[in-house]
């Protein structure tokens, strides 16, 4: 039950996403400097979306002369279409946010991660580049098209929430950014 819960808010909160962008909001920047992640995606993204629609236009074709089957499949195909602009709008208007009055860095990858680091907590931060990611306990590693650009070793474990709920603690997080050196001179600023 909780699961599907979670699902639902899931899809609620991507559809959210979609309306703060036609609207060209952001959600949660507030007072703090935002950092987008999503350029490195938008190329990907738009491919997968007209793959969708050729699809479903494809299946619309083939099942005509099935009312019923035609129906359902229409529904999930246009679904499925909505469901991959919304996770695309997601990564535009959840930027990453540098709050320096709160003292926390604001970490996040659709609608799936939030990820709060306190300034006080990070202990080393860098610029780096990294294409290949294998899962260690205590990293967390939220690439965008299978690559991190920015490196944060904290002195203390934060906790992240994964999608279902469980709790992990992790000591290193390594995520993109757009303009990672910009990110990590602010950070460097924040810190001092």
């Amino acid at each position: 039950m909780r699961a599907g819960w979670l699902l639902v808010r899931h899809e609620v909160r991507l559809l959210a996403s979609l309306a703060l962008w036609v609207a060209r909001r952001t959600h949660g920047a507030g007072g703090g400097a935002a950092f987008g992640y999503a350029r490195g995606q938008g190329a990907m993204m738009a491919g997968f979306a007209f793959v969708c629609l050729v699809e479903t236009v494809a299946l619309s074709v083939l099942l005509r002369d099935w009312p019923a089957v035609h129906a359902a499949f229409l529904f999930l195909d246009v679904y499925t279409v909505v469901f991959v602009v919304a996770l695309h709008a997601s990564s535009v208007v959840r930027p990453h946010v540098l709050d320096v009055e709160r003292g926390r860095l604001r970490i996040r990858r659709y609608v799936h991660v939030d990820l709060l680091v306190p300034l006080e907590r990070i202990g080393a931060v860098r610029r780096e580049l990294r294409m290949t990611h294998e899962r260690v306990e205590g990293e967390l590693d939220l690439e965008v098209g299978s690559q991190t650009t920015v490196t944060i070793e904290l002195t203390e474990p934060v906790v992240h929430l994964t999608f279902l709920g469980r709790r992990r603690a992790v000591r290193v997080v390594r995520f993109h950014a757009d303009d990672p050196d910009g990110l990590v001179r602010a950070l460097g600023r924040a810190r001092v």
